[in-house]
């Protein structure tokens, strides 16, 4: 019996003004699959992730998580973005609370947990993280990494299906990209339904199970992440993927390129 989708998107459109962002966009995402999106500034990747849980509402097109259409115009989106945890490039933390406080107030405020469960779950997140030590410092008293990994926390202790990640290693420094990575693999090796937006190619190959290229608002290649990122059919997902890997390297397409 085949693996049911997780996150079905038809014909996706979304324009801002005259901008057409996304043009026409089919994907699925199956239950327990990793999807890797890539791609170049401008080229789509956060607008589709935010028409997902419809932090941007698509013009026209479909998007269904879990089987319920988030585009109905009837549907309880609140309902829905529950089942849907989001990391985005910026952490956006409560300043003024201490890590704890941050996992535990969106639990009693959104899933009305009490305060005794939303710390234990809190806690038992800040574990699978690794900082079950930074539960009362505040964000300013962490690095950039170790607050990425406490909105990721954040996100899992409100029990989601499906995790977004919109680059969320970009904002960091070079030297604290690790330790993210290492828990969104973690969340892979666990069966969690991911959707990532990223630049983090070694990532994208060896936790991938697909890689989607975009540009232009289209998707131009998908494929297995070592079709993809190893051997790209596309002159344009070559050229990108030399960019990315070797930018001294990169020429441009030619006009007859495929």
């Amino acid at each position: 019996m085949p693996t049911p989708n997780e996150i079905e998107i038809r014909g996706l459109h979304k324009s801002f003004g005259d901008n057409e962002v996304l043009r026409g966009i089919d994907l699925e995402v199956a239950t327990g699959e990793v999807v890797c999106v890539i791609g170049p500034s401008g080229s789509g990747k956060s607008t589709l992730l935010r028409c997902v849980n419809l932090l941007e509402e698509p013009t026209r097109g479909q998007v269904f998580v879990g089987g319920t259409e988030v585009t109905d115009l009837d549907v309880d989106i609140d309902a829905v973005r529950r089942r849907i945890g989001m990391v985005f490039q910026q952490f956006n933390l409560f300043p003024h609370v201490t890590v704890t406080e941050n996992l535990t107030l969106p639990q009693r405020r959104v899933l009305g947990r009490a305060k005794g469960h939303a710390a234990r779950v809190a806690r038992d997140n800040l574990e699978r993280v690794g900082l079950a030590d930074k539960a009362d410092a505040y964000p300013a008293q962490l690095s950039g990494g170790q607050q990425q990994r406490v909105a990721i926390a954040r996100a899992l202790a409100m029990g989601p299906e499906v995790m977004l990640f919109d680059e969320p290693t970009s904002a960091l420094d070079p030297e604290l990209v690790g330790d993210v990575l290492a828990v969104m693999r973690m969340l892979a090796a666990e069966g969690m339904t991911m959707m990532v937006v990223t630049h983090e190619m070694s990532f994208a190959r060896e936790v991938a199970d697909r890689v989607v290229f975009m540009d232009e608002g289209r998707i131009v290649e998908e494929g297995p992440a070592a079709q993809v990122v190893g051997e790209p059919r596309h002159a344009r997902t070559r050229h990108f993927l030399t960019r990315i890997l070797d930018p001294a390297a990169a020429e441009p397409p030619g006009p007859d390129a495929p």
